[in-house]
């Protein structure tokens, strides 16, 4: 219990640091990542080491997607296209629906996409959106969190489910199926019905805002001088687009697994080097050059512009970013998820609550969705044998457990903070709680799909 007592410690330092402080989040992260380190008694040596590991790890593909992503967003804002698709959705579904629009949107967007990167894409959109109704960017971007999440915890392709269905043994088309009747209900719930419960107890967050730190000030535009809803949505999801063949590619030619990129050739090899987040964020990019640069008359040093504007919007947050990541890799190399794994490992419950309850502690303890998750299947995976549960129940039941209590030593919650302008106070209020209702509408659907499955 001594490494969970350090932990609790370093979580309120570093709420110390940052609340009344007022120290620079990066900062804090790092100094409450090397405090945790020598009380978890880690060799001084290796304390740097796992720092370095920890942000090198987070960065080295997050570099390109968030810079290039931004770049991409910041290309269709400024020459109208993110206003024309909001104007456009605005029309279509009407003002009263919009916020299950938006939810939808971001739910197809989010089968195909990583977290981040359709977090990175679709700001720009739906911070026109808000704008053009004159309503909190709250009100839009809690169902939009909300649908992300979802298919990032729940749904085939994304890493966590994926590699859980792969460990346990679970068929990922039927995990796929499963997983949309457990994702559907819980992002309306943690999405639009949420949000007004949110505003009831957070109304401080709940401004009308025309400047975001993360993205900056929206311009206003003729509509009539805006690019077409057709070119500017499809600049928009030109990576969704990719990262989308390469999936159903590899579900028609590899029973859904991914492709190993140093062995694949040919057609496989592309195919797999346009789906990657790296390479579908380069290719959309040159593409966004050309749809919202060139092809809207802009000059070279116009784009170049746009380019730099959009690269010092993001740079403090991919430092945050990569601090959560250094303060997750040292309690990871701290030994936090093997005490964990001692504190259960005679625990006599059923299969699918002990799964979920471990990977909660995980989570809360590693701030690493993906760790929990891949860590909770190694302890429980010899209980579900044993139990004859559902394999593709006990992948979801985890996914479910990896989304709670998203705080302070987990990148979304800082990638949350920062988008949405708020404080931490804020972050804690809306985000923590959203993604624990994701997790606990998870495994209450997950149960009453195991009484008939």
């Amino acid at each position: 219990m001594s490494s969970l007592l350090v932990l609790f410690v370093g979580i309120l330092l570093l709420l110390f640091l940052i609340i009344k402080v007022k120290m620079n989040t990066f900062i804090a992260l790092i100094l409450t990542a090397v405090a945790v380190g020598l009380g978890l008694g880690m060799n001084f040596a290796q304390i740097p080491v796992s720092i370095q590991n920890g942000i090198g790890s987070s960065l080295g593909e997050l570099a390109i997607v968030f810079g290039f992503g931004a770049m991409l967003g910041r290309l269709v804002a400024d020459v109208g296209g993110a206003y024309r698709i909001s104007h456009t959705l605005i029309n279509l579904f009407g003002r009263k629906r919009v916020q299950i629009a938006v939810m939808i949107a971001a739910f197809i967007i989010g089968i195909a996409l990583f977290f981040e990167v359709g977090m990175v894409l679709l700001i720009p959109i739906v911070f026109a959106i808000a704008l053009e109704l004159g309503v909190p960017l709250l009100y839009l971007g809690i169902p939009m969190a909300a649908a992300l999440s979802v298919t990032h915890g729940f749904l085939p392709p994304h890493p966590a489910p994926t590699a859980i269905a792969g460990a346990l043994g679970a068929n990922p088309g039927k995990v796929l199926v499963l997983g949309l009747v457990v994702a559907i209900p819980a992002a309306i719930i943690a999405g639009p019905v949420f949000a007004k419960l949110a505003k009831t107890y957070a109304p401080e967050a709940f401004t009308v805002k025309r400047e975001l730190t993360a993205f900056g000030e929206v311009k206003q535009f003729d509509l009539k001088q805006t690019p077409s809803f057709g070119l500017s949505l499809l600049t928009s999801l030109f990576p969704v687009i990719l990262m989308g063949i390469t999936t159903i590619y590899s579900i028609i030619v590899n029973d859904g697994q991914p492709f190993n990129a140093a062995k694949v050739k040919g057609l496989d090899a592309f195919v797999t080097m346009i789906g990657n987040p790296v390479g579908a964020m380069i290719i959309s990019l040159l593409f966004a050059l050309w749809s919202m640069g060139w092809h809207q008359h802009k000059t070279v040093k116009e784009m170049a512009a746009t380019i730099e504007e959009s690269v010092k919007s993001i740079a403090m947050l991919l430092l945050i970013i990569g601090g959560g990541a250094a303060f997750k890799q040292i309690l990871i190399d701290g030994g936090i998820s093997d005490q964990v794994a001692t504190l259960f490992a005679h625990v006599n419950i059923s299969p699918l609550i002990l799964a979920w309850v471990i990977t909660v502690i995980l989570r809360v303890a590693l701030g690493s969705a993906t760790v929990a998750a891949l860590t909770a299947a190694g302890l429980v995976q010899p209980l579900m044998h044993q139990a004859g549960v559902d394999p593709a129940l006990m992948v979801l039941v985890i996914g479910a457990g990896s989304l709670a209590a998203s705080h302070v030593n987990d990148a979304g919650f800082w990638m949350f903070k920062e988008y949405f302008d708020l404080d931490v106070k804020q972050t804690l209020k809306i985000w923590t709680v959203l993604e624990s209702l994701i997790a606990v509408v998870g495994l209450i659907i997950v149960l009453i799909l195991n009484m008939f499955i």
